[in-house]
């Protein structure tokens, strides 16, 4: 008598399990941990058992078709419950080989020698502009024509920065495929030329003399909250990243020594950094100190002690002073000493190690960490003073 959906699930365990048949092997065991579709069958000359899952799991219905297969199956020699597993086998190399599954290892490889800023910005490109079109797909049946049209909606969105950054990220994704077996080539290599050429973006900065003078006495004039006027103050003179001036910290304050000590994890290229400070900068520091020293941030937030100051502060300080963001933003001091450090003749390594740069090699980076410290001390001293001339100069 052939299994009905009321048998099966009015059929209750009892002392021993039992079975309840359906014909041509198939069977329904009864336990009382549950009710399991098995089938008996010889194979090779000895009785086998093949599982087709748990009752209500998987339907009667369902059973019954995948019976039919399966015997299909036996009848042509292969024993059904190696087919299973060849068949579990693929499924899970092609699980592993997917686009999405080989970009999530890879990202677990590399976000621990990250920023964290910089670990969501690829986590948020990979998640929003590539996965949800080809984070399925078998990473080596993506092709150059498969990925450009990934690329071509972004770039069609008029990101076309963006486009090329995301680029960038899917060619380390497959060159990691390629290091682990799971791919052949990297197709995003045949994509040069492709896209839109960026056009080169030059930050805003003023680097006439006269022009800075009276910036510099600009920001002197400037009435607006103490934190905001030392953070202004202090740009110029370290320029150092916004982000990185914003996020300061009393602790890697060291007055003593005259230096500010940044750590790797808020540095762009993920190594620490020191700043000399200068007899101009370590006032502005003590300046501050009585407003903020007792807490975390050298330049916290307006509105929260316990947070860093808005990473619009400083730009919108300029504003208010009628700069416009075409003349200079916070960003705009690096370029503007970068500028006149080179025009006065300063040791190029000094300028570069002292604008935190990348640097080809890693071994000669880890080792410039410290490297022309006293020329840097010196360099920044040199360049506070400068910046005082030319505040005082004021033509008659």
């Amino acid at each position: 008598m052939k299994l009905t959906d009321t048998a099966i699930r009015n059929a209750k365990p009892q002392q021993k399990q039992y079975k309840l048949t359906d014909g041509r092997g198939l069977y329904l065991l009864v336990t009382k941990t549950g009710k399991y579709f098995r089938w008996d069958y010889r194979f090779g000359g000895k009785r086998k058992t093949f599982a087709y899952g748990v009752y209500p799991d998987v339907t009667l219905k369902e059973v019954r078709e995948w019976h039919t297969d399966y015997k299909r199956i036996l009848a042509k020699g292969i024993d059904p419950n190696e087919y299973k597993n060849q068949e579990k086998r693929k499924q899970k190399a092609l699980t592993e080989n997917m686009f999405e599954v080989v970009a999530r290892e890879w990202y677990s490889k590399q976000v621990p020698t990250w920023t964290a800023k910089h670990a969501e910005t690829v986590k948020g490109r990979l998640e929003n502009k590539v996965l949800p079109w080809i984070g399925n797909k078998e990473i080596a049946s993506v092709d150059a024509p498969m990925l450009l049209k990934v690329l071509r909606r972004i770039e069609n969105g008029g990101a076309i920065e963006t486009a090329h950054r995301v680029k960038q990220i899917c060619g380390q994704v497959f060159r990691y495929a390629i290091a682990t077996g799971r791919a052949d080539r990297d197709p995003s290599a045949d994509l040069k030329g492709a896209l839109t050429p960026v056009k080169p973006k030059a930050m805003a900065t003023i680097t006439d003399p006269k022009k800075i003078g009276c910036l510099m006495r600009a920001i002197d004039g400037y009435h607006g909250n103490l934190v905001t006027r030392c953070a202004l103050k202090l740009a110029p003179l370290t320029f150092v990243r916004p982000g990185e001036l914003r996020h300061a910290e009393w602790e890697e304050i060291d007055v003593e020594g005259g230096i500010w000590k940044i750590p790797e994890s808020k540095m762009k290229m993920n190594r620490p950094h020191i700043v000399p400070l200068s007899r101009q900068s370590l006032e502005i520091i003590e300046e501050i100190r009585p407003l903020t020293g007792e807490g975390k941030y050298v330049f916290p937030s307006l509105r929260s002690r316990s947070k860093p100051m808005s990473n619009n502060t400083v730009n919108a300080a300029l504003r208010g002073m009628g700069y416009s963001k075409d003349q200079i933003t916070g960003h705009g001091f690096r370029g503007m000493a970068s500028t006149l450090l080179y025009e006065n003749a300063w040791l190029g390594d000094a300028i570069e190690l002292q604008l935190a740069h990348a640097e080809g090699n890693s071994v000669k980076a880890a080792y410039n960490y410290a490297q022309h410290l006293e020329k840097r001390k010196d360099m920044m001293q040199w360049w506070a003073d400068y910046l005082d001339e030319l505040r005082e100069d004021v033509e008659k």
